[in-house]
This record gives C-alpha cells, structure tokens and sequence, in this order.
C-alpha cells in the first residue's frame, strides 16, 4: 500500500517550518532530505525547493513554491493528547508566534492549522449520550485551549 504524505506549500520558510516541527514533537521526527534549485528553475539558484521530513514517523513534504494560498481551516493537523500536560505542552509550543483560536484550534507561526484534543474526546461528544454531549460541545466552544478535567466535569453533569 502507497504511503500518502502531505505537501505543505510555503512562500519560502519550508525548512524553518520543517525544523520548527521537528522540535516541537520530538521523538521519531526528524529532517530526511532537503533540495535546492538548481540552474533553469523558477527559484532562486541555491535556496530551499522542498524539505522532506517525518513528525513521530508520518512523513512529510515542505515546498517553497512561492506566494500562493494561504493555509486555511479547510485543512489541520489534529493532535490526540493523553494529558493536560502534553496539551499544554503542544498548545504552547505551535501557539509560539501564531495565534489562538478557539475550540482547541490554533495557528501556527507559519499560518499551518492545529487541533489540540484530549485524546477521549470521541467518547465525550459521542451522540449516544445526547445530554452529554451537548454539555460537551458547549463547553468545548466556551474555550481557546481544551481544559479536560473541565470537559469530564460537563460530561458528568
């Protein structure tokens, strides 16, 4: 089975970005290639074309290709956390020079869309428990980062 691997398409901060990313998660992440154009190509001769990489063994593509499309909420990235700790810890980190949003979203530095979510959240919005989940729900939109001791409270009642 073909792996799919997300491109992220940068003005021309691709290698920043990738570097950014890969410390931020640690682990398995690192820097696998990065190309240059060369003579005869549209970038200057030198500079970052792509810059391959991996964030806890997913891989990933970083292309400068120039002014373009903005990322967009059309597209994030969603990362399960086991803790408020680790939500923190991501929150802080990808937050960092980029903006909050609301509901456990932000944006990144480079203007990439993020979701940081306890990991139970599936289980707390689950639409088997309606009263349950609508506490949830509203809770959820009431905040910017995801607090889960207050996402179980309103899931108890």
């Amino acid at each position: 089975m073909k792996q799919i691997t997300p491109c992220l398409w940068f003005e021309e901060e691709a290698e920043q970005a990738a570097k950014f990313y890969v410390s931020v998660f640690g682990g398995k992440s690192r820097i696998l290639q990065v190309t240059r154009y060369g003579d005869g190509q549209p970038g200057r001769k030198g500079s970052v074309l792509t810059v391959v990489f991996t964030l806890n063994g997913q891989k990933y593509v970083g292309l400068n290709g120039g002014p373009h499309d903005a990322f967009n909420d059309a597209v994030s990235f969603y990362i399960e956390c086991k803790t408020q700790k680790e939500i923190d810890q991501y929150w802080r980190k990808l937050s960092k020079g980029g903006k909050e949003i609301q509901c456990g979203w932000l944006r990144d530095r480079y203007g990439v869309r993020w979701q940081v979510v306890p990991a139970n959240i599936h289980r707390l919005i689950d639409a088997k428990h309606p009263e349950r989940a609508a506490r949830v729900m509203q809770a959820v939109r009431g905040m910017v980062k995801l607090d889960v001791a207050q996402l179980e409270r309103a899931y108890r009642g």
